[in-house]
């Protein structure tokens, strides 16, 4: 009889638990539903720029998130190029360079590598030839990265990069910025702590 009035008792209190858990996130306060369709499979847009202290700060977060979303969910970085820090087309090395990284398939550690070279060690990025340096201090062999950036693969995941950054430029005017499953966009308070930003973007993905 005990075990029967249990399995009640946590029939009721799940769906209860279930519900606190949405009541937590406010539509308005702490994402926005955007004018789109959503994706058919579950994917986090994180925009970001490589010169931004605010992104580099994020990277433990995003590590987080990456551990804790499902394995159908799609975490993808779309790099941007309308920061004021350096120019565009400088910009738009870094983003190259970064698919170069992920055609290396060393996307994380590269990205790393960037981040610290213009944050930590406070260097200036100048062009490509400052991202091959990075790239071969890394173990990435200068000829293969020469002979990648200007791939028709490189080239090809650089302009999805721009389309994707193209189709949701309107709502993408700073960085870092969350657009989840093609139609949720992450906004922090400043009440929220680091768990609170991974737990509502985790959530927002298991939104339809």
């Amino acid at each position: 009889m005990k075990k029967i009035a249990l399995f009640f008792v946590m029939a009721i209190l799940l769906p209860l638990q279930a519900c606190a858990a949405d009541a937590k996130w406010e539509e308005g306060k702490h994402y926005r539903v955007l004018d789109e369709a959503a994706t058919e499979q579950p994917e986090i847009l994180e925009f970001f720029s490589f010169w931004c202290p605010h992104c580099y700060q994020f990277e433990p977060l995003v590590d987080e998130i990456k551990s804790k979303i499902s394995d159908n969910t799609e975490f993808k970085k779309i790099h941007v190029n309308f920061m004021g820090f350096t120019e565009q087309s400088i910009q738009d090395d870094a983003t190259r360079a970064m698919m170069v990284a992920r055609a290396v398939k060393q996307e994380d550690a590269l990205n790393a590598a960037i981040f610290d070279y213009i944050h930590k060690q406070r260097a200036s990025v100048t062009g490509m030839k400052d991202l091959r340096n990075i790239f071969v201090v890394n173990g990435v062999d200068n000829a293969e990265f020469d002979k990648l950036s200007n791939s028709f693969g490189v080239n090809n995941m650089m302009k999805r990069n721009n389309k994707v950054l193209e189709n949701y430029r309107q709502y993408v005017r700073g960085v870092p910025n969350f657009i989840v499953n093609g139609r949720y966009q992450a906004q922090f308070t400043s009440d929220m702590s680091e768990d609170d930003i991974v737990e509502l973007i985790v959530w927002l993905s298991k939104q339809d």
